[in-house]
Protein backbone atom coordinates (compact mmCIF):
# COMPACT_ATOMS: atom_id res chain seq x y z
CA UNK A 1 0.00 0.00 0.00
CA UNK A 2 1.76 3.27 -1.03
CA UNK A 3 1.56 6.65 0.41
CA UNK A 4 -0.57 9.19 -1.02
CA UNK A 5 -0.68 12.99 -0.97
CA UNK A 6 -4.73 13.89 -1.34
CA UNK A 7 -4.51 15.34 -4.44
CA UNK A 8 -3.32 11.90 -6.27
CA UNK A 9 -6.05 10.19 -3.52
CA UNK A 10 -8.19 12.28 -5.42
CA UNK A 11 -7.07 11.17 -9.31
CA UNK A 12 -7.04 7.49 -8.05
CA UNK A 13 -10.59 8.24 -7.24
CA UNK A 14 -11.17 10.04 -10.75
CA UNK A 15 -8.92 7.06 -12.37
CA UNK A 16 -10.92 4.33 -11.04
CA UNK A 17 -14.66 5.50 -11.56
CA UNK A 18 -14.15 6.76 -14.87
CA UNK A 19 -13.24 3.12 -15.90
CA UNK A 20 -16.17 1.71 -13.75
CA UNK A 21 -18.84 4.16 -15.13
CA UNK A 22 -19.19 4.71 -18.78
CA UNK A 23 -21.48 7.50 -18.18
CA UNK A 24 -19.18 9.14 -15.67
CA UNK A 25 -17.69 12.62 -17.52
CA UNK A 26 -15.59 14.94 -15.90
CA UNK A 27 -15.13 18.38 -16.92
CA UNK A 28 -14.54 22.06 -15.97
CA UNK A 29 -11.71 24.57 -16.60
CA UNK A 30 -8.58 23.11 -17.86
CA UNK A 31 -9.24 20.00 -16.73
CA UNK A 32 -8.21 18.02 -19.49
CA UNK A 33 -4.66 18.08 -21.21
CA UNK A 34 -3.37 20.86 -18.43
CA UNK A 35 -4.96 18.74 -15.94
CA UNK A 36 -6.40 20.81 -13.92
CA UNK A 37 -5.15 24.06 -12.22
CA UNK A 38 -4.01 21.88 -8.93
CA UNK A 39 -3.50 18.66 -11.63
CA UNK A 40 -5.93 16.86 -10.02
CA UNK A 41 -6.87 15.46 -13.32
CA UNK A 42 -3.79 14.83 -14.73
CA UNK A 43 -3.47 12.36 -17.09
CA UNK A 44 -7.20 11.41 -17.07
CA UNK A 45 -7.91 12.58 -20.74
CA UNK A 46 -4.66 11.08 -22.29
CA UNK A 47 -6.36 7.86 -20.38
CA UNK A 48 -10.25 7.70 -21.04
CA UNK A 49 -10.75 10.23 -23.95
CA UNK A 50 -11.43 13.78 -24.62
CA UNK A 51 -15.17 12.85 -24.81
CA UNK A 52 -15.09 12.00 -21.42
CA UNK A 53 -12.08 14.60 -19.93
CA UNK A 54 -12.48 17.73 -21.08
CA UNK A 55 -12.36 21.51 -20.95
CA UNK A 56 -15.01 23.99 -20.68
CA UNK A 57 -15.33 27.48 -20.96
CA UNK A 58 -14.51 29.90 -18.46
CA UNK A 59 -18.26 30.49 -17.36
CA UNK A 60 -18.98 28.51 -13.83
CA UNK A 61 -22.66 29.39 -14.90
CA UNK A 62 -21.97 27.06 -17.94
CA UNK A 63 -20.92 24.42 -16.00
CA UNK A 64 -23.52 24.25 -13.83
CA UNK A 65 -26.46 24.42 -16.86
CA UNK A 66 -24.24 21.67 -18.12
CA UNK A 67 -24.16 19.28 -15.64
CA UNK A 68 -27.84 19.64 -15.47
CA UNK A 69 -28.55 18.58 -18.78
CA UNK A 70 -26.32 15.95 -18.60
CA UNK A 71 -27.81 14.42 -15.78
CA UNK A 72 -31.33 14.76 -16.99
CA UNK A 73 -30.58 12.25 -20.10
CA UNK A 74 -28.55 9.86 -18.34
CA UNK A 75 -25.08 10.97 -17.81
CA UNK A 76 -23.16 11.20 -14.31
CA UNK A 77 -21.61 14.43 -14.47
CA UNK A 78 -18.29 15.60 -12.12
CA UNK A 79 -17.73 19.18 -12.74
CA UNK A 80 -14.92 21.36 -11.06
CA UNK A 81 -15.66 24.55 -9.98
CA UNK A 82 -11.97 25.50 -10.08
CA UNK A 83 -12.22 28.00 -7.16
CA UNK A 84 -15.04 27.76 -4.56
CA UNK A 85 -14.83 31.93 -4.31
CA UNK A 86 -16.43 31.64 -7.56
CA UNK A 87 -19.42 29.92 -6.48
CA UNK A 88 -21.88 32.80 -6.82
CA UNK A 89 -21.68 32.19 -10.66
CA UNK A 90 -23.11 28.71 -10.43
CA UNK A 91 -25.46 29.35 -7.52
CA UNK A 92 -28.42 28.86 -9.36
CA UNK A 93 -27.61 25.49 -10.67
CA UNK A 94 -26.86 24.58 -7.46
CA UNK A 95 -29.60 25.98 -5.19
CA UNK A 96 -32.25 26.59 -7.78
CA UNK A 97 -32.44 23.59 -9.79
CA UNK A 98 -30.20 20.70 -8.06
CA UNK A 99 -30.61 20.69 -4.30
CA UNK A 100 -34.57 20.84 -4.78
CA UNK A 101 -34.88 18.57 -8.14
CA UNK A 102 -35.78 14.96 -6.32
CA UNK A 103 -38.21 16.86 -4.78
CA UNK A 104 -39.78 18.48 -7.90
CA UNK A 105 -39.52 15.15 -9.49
CA UNK A 106 -41.42 13.38 -6.23
CA UNK A 107 -38.59 10.71 -6.25
CA UNK A 108 -38.77 9.88 -9.57
CA UNK A 109 -35.74 11.51 -11.12
CA UNK A 110 -32.33 12.06 -9.89
CA UNK A 111 -29.32 13.95 -10.80
CA UNK A 112 -26.47 12.33 -9.76
CA UNK A 113 -23.84 15.45 -10.06
CA UNK A 114 -20.87 15.57 -8.09
CA UNK A 115 -19.14 18.88 -8.21
CA UNK A 116 -15.52 19.36 -7.11
CA UNK A 117 -14.06 22.30 -6.34
CA UNK A 118 -11.02 23.84 -4.42
CA UNK A 119 -11.52 26.12 -1.33
CA UNK A 120 -9.37 26.87 2.10
CA UNK A 121 -6.67 29.53 3.47
CA UNK A 122 -3.22 29.11 3.82
CA UNK A 123 -2.13 29.16 0.28
CA UNK A 124 -1.62 32.55 -0.12
CA UNK A 125 -3.91 32.64 -3.28
CA UNK A 126 -5.22 35.54 -4.99
CA UNK A 127 -8.61 37.46 -3.60
CA UNK A 128 -11.69 35.87 -4.09
CA UNK A 129 -9.88 32.27 -4.16
CA UNK A 130 -9.69 30.89 -0.51
CA UNK A 131 -13.27 31.99 0.64
CA UNK A 132 -14.79 28.88 3.22
CA UNK A 133 -18.46 29.23 1.77
CA UNK A 134 -19.63 25.97 2.21
CA UNK A 135 -21.84 26.75 4.81
CA UNK A 136 -24.00 28.56 1.88
CA UNK A 137 -25.00 25.22 0.44
CA UNK A 138 -25.45 23.56 3.33
CA UNK A 139 -28.25 25.94 3.62
CA UNK A 140 -30.19 23.92 1.00
CA UNK A 141 -31.50 20.63 1.88
CA UNK A 142 -30.93 18.14 -1.14
CA UNK A 143 -27.81 18.60 -1.40
CA UNK A 144 -24.73 16.62 0.25
CA UNK A 145 -21.56 19.01 1.50
CA UNK A 146 -18.54 16.13 1.62
CA UNK A 147 -14.92 18.04 3.10
CA UNK A 148 -12.24 15.41 3.51
CA UNK A 149 -9.31 15.93 5.78
CA UNK A 150 -7.04 13.34 4.15
CA UNK A 151 -5.75 10.90 1.76
CA UNK A 152 -7.55 7.83 2.54
CA UNK A 153 -11.14 9.52 3.01
CA UNK A 154 -10.61 11.85 0.48
CA UNK A 155 -10.65 8.90 -2.03
CA UNK A 156 -13.29 6.61 -0.26
CA UNK A 157 -15.40 9.61 -0.10
CA UNK A 158 -14.91 10.67 -3.15
CA UNK A 159 -16.16 6.99 -4.77
CA UNK A 160 -19.32 6.82 -2.70
CA UNK A 161 -20.29 10.85 -3.95
CA UNK A 162 -19.76 9.74 -7.38
CA UNK A 163 -21.94 6.89 -6.60
CA UNK A 164 -24.26 8.73 -4.98
CA UNK A 165 -27.60 9.11 -6.97
CA UNK A 166 -28.22 12.87 -5.73
CA UNK A 167 -25.87 15.48 -6.12
CA UNK A 168 -22.94 16.15 -4.10
CA UNK A 169 -20.45 19.27 -3.20
CA UNK A 170 -17.21 17.64 -3.12
CA UNK A 171 -15.28 20.31 -1.13
CA UNK A 172 -11.53 19.99 -0.77
CA UNK A 173 -9.21 21.84 1.04
CA UNK A 174 -6.02 23.49 -0.90
CA UNK A 175 -3.94 23.53 1.97
CA UNK A 176 -4.15 19.71 1.98
CA UNK A 177 -3.79 18.37 -1.00
CA UNK A 178 0.15 17.87 -1.06
CA UNK A 179 0.98 18.91 2.80
CA UNK A 180 1.12 15.26 4.04
CA UNK A 181 0.83 11.52 2.91
CA UNK A 182 -0.68 8.33 4.34
CA UNK A 183 -1.22 4.82 3.28
CA UNK A 184 -4.04 4.65 0.58
CA UNK A 185 -5.41 1.88 -0.59
CA UNK A 186 -4.85 1.23 -5.08
CA UNK A 187 -7.86 -0.40 -5.53
CA UNK A 188 -11.28 1.01 -5.24
CA UNK A 189 -13.17 1.35 -2.19
CA UNK A 190 -15.41 3.36 -0.38
CA UNK A 191 -16.03 5.55 2.69
CA UNK A 192 -19.46 6.07 3.80
CA UNK A 193 -21.39 9.54 3.51
CA UNK A 194 -23.09 11.59 6.04
CA UNK A 195 -20.99 9.29 9.08
CA UNK A 196 -18.49 11.54 11.04
CA UNK A 197 -15.32 9.71 12.03
CA UNK A 198 -13.39 9.80 15.81
CA UNK A 199 -10.05 11.29 14.41
CA UNK A 200 -8.38 10.92 17.96
CA UNK A 201 -10.49 9.20 21.31
CA UNK A 202 -10.46 11.37 24.47
CA UNK A 203 -12.12 11.77 27.53
CA UNK A 204 -11.94 15.60 28.79
CA UNK A 205 -13.28 17.46 25.66
CA UNK A 206 -14.56 17.01 22.47
CA UNK A 207 -12.99 19.06 19.49
CA UNK A 208 -15.69 18.96 16.11
CA UNK A 209 -14.05 20.20 13.20
CA UNK A 210 -13.64 19.28 9.33
CA UNK A 211 -11.30 19.88 6.44
CA UNK A 212 -7.76 21.66 7.44
CA UNK A 213 -8.94 22.29 11.25
CA UNK A 214 -8.46 18.73 11.69
CA UNK A 215 -5.28 18.69 11.25
CA UNK A 216 -5.19 21.77 13.45
CA UNK A 217 -7.53 19.97 15.95
CA UNK A 218 -5.34 17.27 15.92
CA UNK A 219 -2.16 19.16 16.62
CA UNK A 220 -3.87 21.09 19.05
CA UNK A 221 -4.80 17.73 20.69
CA UNK A 222 -0.99 16.87 20.53
CA UNK A 223 0.13 20.32 22.91
CA UNK A 224 -2.82 19.68 25.02
CA UNK A 225 -1.70 15.95 25.84
CA UNK A 226 1.32 17.49 27.58
CA UNK A 227 -0.63 19.16 30.15
CA UNK A 228 -2.58 16.05 31.04
CA UNK A 229 -5.79 16.85 28.74
CA UNK A 230 -7.30 14.55 26.33
CA UNK A 231 -8.58 15.66 23.49
CA UNK A 232 -11.18 13.62 21.48
CA UNK A 233 -11.38 14.86 17.98
CA UNK A 234 -14.52 14.50 15.88
CA UNK A 235 -14.00 15.05 11.76
CA UNK A 236 -17.52 15.77 10.68
CA UNK A 237 -16.34 14.11 6.59
CA UNK A 238 -20.33 15.25 5.53
CA UNK A 239 -21.20 18.68 7.19
CA UNK A 240 -24.58 18.44 5.11
CA UNK A 241 -26.32 16.17 6.69
CA UNK A 242 -25.03 16.28 9.81
CA UNK A 243 -23.67 13.11 11.80
CA UNK A 244 -25.09 14.22 15.07
CA UNK A 245 -25.31 11.05 16.89
CA UNK A 246 -21.95 10.72 16.58
CA UNK A 247 -21.36 14.45 17.90
CA UNK A 248 -23.63 13.74 20.74
CA UNK A 249 -22.09 10.53 21.80
CA UNK A 250 -18.34 12.13 22.30
CA UNK A 251 -20.00 15.58 24.19
CA UNK A 252 -21.90 12.77 26.92
CA UNK A 253 -18.36 10.95 27.35
CA UNK A 254 -16.45 14.06 28.01
CA UNK A 255 -18.95 16.98 28.81
CA UNK A 256 -17.24 19.73 27.59
CA UNK A 257 -16.90 20.67 23.74
CA UNK A 258 -14.83 23.27 21.04
CA UNK A 259 -16.37 23.64 17.69
CA UNK A 260 -13.58 24.73 15.57
CA UNK A 261 -14.02 26.00 11.73
CA UNK A 262 -12.23 27.61 9.06
CA UNK A 263 -14.45 29.74 7.83
CA UNK A 264 -16.50 33.25 9.03
CA UNK A 265 -17.93 32.66 12.56
CA UNK A 266 -21.60 34.20 11.56
CA UNK A 267 -23.93 31.59 10.78
CA UNK A 268 -21.12 28.98 9.51
CA UNK A 269 -21.49 25.00 10.31
CA UNK A 270 -20.18 25.65 13.81
CA UNK A 271 -22.97 27.36 14.55
CA UNK A 272 -25.66 24.51 13.47
CA UNK A 273 -23.45 22.16 15.31
CA UNK A 274 -23.26 23.96 18.53
CA UNK A 275 -26.93 24.20 17.99
CA UNK A 276 -27.28 20.72 17.71
CA UNK A 277 -25.49 20.18 20.97
CA UNK A 278 -27.45 23.06 22.71
CA UNK A 279 -30.72 21.30 21.72
CA UNK A 280 -29.95 17.75 22.10
CA UNK A 281 -27.02 17.28 24.74
CA UNK A 282 -26.83 20.40 26.84
CA UNK A 283 -27.47 18.21 29.86
CA UNK A 284 -24.32 16.54 28.92
CA UNK A 285 -22.32 19.49 29.11
CA UNK A 286 -19.90 20.71 32.56
CA UNK A 287 -19.04 24.10 30.33
CA UNK A 288 -20.42 26.34 27.56
CA UNK A 289 -20.05 25.35 24.24
CA UNK A 290 -16.91 27.19 22.83
CA UNK A 291 -16.22 28.26 19.00
CA UNK A 292 -12.98 28.50 17.18
CA UNK A 293 -13.35 30.63 13.80
CA UNK A 294 -12.07 33.31 11.81
CA UNK A 295 -13.19 36.59 12.29
CA UNK A 296 -16.19 37.90 10.64
CA UNK A 297 -14.16 39.84 8.10
CA UNK A 298 -13.61 39.53 4.54
CA UNK A 299 -10.80 37.47 3.77
CA UNK A 300 -7.66 39.22 4.15
CA UNK A 301 -5.18 39.45 1.49
CA UNK A 302 -2.25 36.88 1.68
CA UNK A 303 0.15 38.84 3.93
CA UNK A 304 -2.60 38.53 6.87
CA UNK A 305 -3.21 35.08 6.36
CA UNK A 306 -1.49 33.49 9.38
CA UNK A 307 -3.05 36.25 11.51
CA UNK A 308 -6.45 35.63 10.06
CA UNK A 309 -7.26 32.06 10.09
CA UNK A 310 -7.77 29.87 13.19
CA UNK A 311 -4.83 27.79 14.28
CA UNK A 312 -3.77 25.23 16.49
CA UNK A 313 -2.97 27.68 19.34
CA UNK A 314 -6.39 29.29 19.11
CA UNK A 315 -7.91 25.61 19.92
CA UNK A 316 -6.06 25.14 23.04
CA UNK A 317 -6.67 28.45 24.57
CA UNK A 318 -10.79 27.60 23.80
CA UNK A 319 -10.31 24.03 25.32
CA UNK A 320 -8.38 25.98 28.27
CA UNK A 321 -11.38 27.76 28.75
CA UNK A 322 -13.96 25.62 28.74
CA UNK A 323 -11.64 23.01 31.08
CA UNK A 324 -11.10 25.65 33.96
CA UNK A 325 -14.81 26.60 33.55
Amino acid sequence: MAKKTMIKAITDALDLELAHDDKLLVFGEDVGKNGGVFRATEGLQEKHGEDRVFDTPLAESGIGGLSIGLALQGWHPVPEIQFFGFVFEVMDSIGGQMSRFRYRMDGSRHLPITIRSAFGGGAKTPEMHSDSFEGLITQFPGIRVVVPSNPYDAKGLLISSLRSEDPVLFLEHMRLYRSFREEVPDESYTVPLDKAAVAREGNDVTIVTYGAMVRESLKAADELAKNNISAEVIDLRTIAPLDVETILTSVKKTGRVVVVQEAQRQAGVGAQVAAEIAEKGILYLDAPISRVAAPDTPYPFAEAEPDWLPNSNDIVEAVKKVREF
